[in-house]
């Protein structure tokens, strides 16, 4: 069809108003489910120290009658400690771009990137404390670093790798990283029934396995002989509904089974999180910097470490694939 001639259209023309929503779009996730799930706690010094204990063996235990008692020797119990780190987000604004409209936000642009700051802090936060790294007092020249749940876990550490490095445990006392298996096989559910167990043998009673996004899809591909695996949907029993977390039944209790966008892909744990806290040295503070011109500039920073009660609560499944 032919356009009328002189008909006014917007092709070419001039002074057509922008039109743009004033709204932002934003996906990017903020959960961090090991971070929230962690107890709270303050720190003193950048090295802080704990102590755990464990109960000797059962034995057989009888005695005759009228016998003297002889007192046994008593085993110490274990100094553990880790170093805390500081994380931080700097922002800086001009006055000009304090002062203009931006769509989307309100007059304070420097609200709007702090507010920002503090979803980023948490994300990094969540990444480093599940990271499989040990603890590191640092130095003028490099960061002190906190150790993270793969130089923790060791006693209830199962791996699914081969190759020619085999997949080893830490020490369990923050100091040394698990070592990686030079090949990584699928998740299993004889490995995960394996974990379990050795939690249980060693007094252990998880309810969590956090997982990456491809290995939580592959729990639920699982072939159950008997149906150990189901969703909150499922179930009718509000134990059972968590959300819409998919959650596994075993002989020693039910755990529920949580992705987490920010851990390694290639780890599955298995965690009670009351065995878990964070100790700062100093909490999520905001903090004006030094004005040296027309823009003035804040930083969010927060110094904390992690703290492992006794790591024989929770269990580690590694060297699985991601993909």
């Amino acid at each position: 069809m032919a356009v009328p001639s002189g008909t006014r259209s917007v092709h070419g023309a001039v002074g057509v108003r922008e039109d743009l929503a004033n709204v932002i779009y934003d996906i990017s996730p903020t959960t961090t489910p090991f971070l929230t799930g962690c107890g709270r706690e303050s720190a003193d010094n950048v090295l802080f120290e704990w102590q755990s204990d464990v109960l000797a063996a059962p034995t057989a235990n009888r005695h005759i009658e009228g016998d003297d008692s002889t007192a046994g020797s008593i085993t110490e119990t274990v100094r553990l400690q880790n170093y805390t780190q500081i994380s931080k987000e700097t922002v800086s604004v001009s006055g000009t771009a304090d002062s203009v409209d931006f769509a989307g936000k309100s007059r304070n642009e420097m609200a709007y990137h702090m507010a920002r700051s503090a979803q980023t802090l948490k994300r990094d936060m969540e990444k480093m404390l599940m990271d499989n790294v040990a603890k590191s007092a640092g130095s003028a020249s490099a960061a002190r670093q906190t150790a993270g749940l793969g130089s923790w876990v060791a006693s209830n550490y199962h791996t699914l790798g081969t190759g020619s490095t085999a997949g080893a445990a830490s020490a369990g006392t923050g100091t040394n990283a698990a070592t990686a298996a030079t090949t990584k096989n699928a998740i299993t559910e004889a490995g995960i029934k394996t974990v379990i167990r050795e939690c249980f043998d060693n007094g252990g009673e998880p309810d969590t396995i956090m997982v990456g996004a491809f290995n939580k899809q592959a729990i639920s591909d699982l072939t159950q002989s008997v149906s150990s695996l189901s969703t909150a949907a499922d179930k009718v029993a509000p134990a059972h509904v968590v959300a819409a977390i998919d959650v596994y039944v075993s002989d020693f209790g039910t755990l529920k089974v949580i992705p987490n966008r920010f851990q390694r892909a290639e780890d599955a744990w298995f965690l009670d999180m009351n065995y878990w806290n964070i100790a700062y040295l100093r909490d999520f503070r905001t903090e004006d910097l030094a004005k040296t011109g027309d823009s003035q500039k804040k930083h969010m920073l927060v110094e904390y470490g992690l703290m492992s009660k006794n790591e024989k609560a929770s269990g580690f499944l590694a060297d699985l694939t991601t993909s």
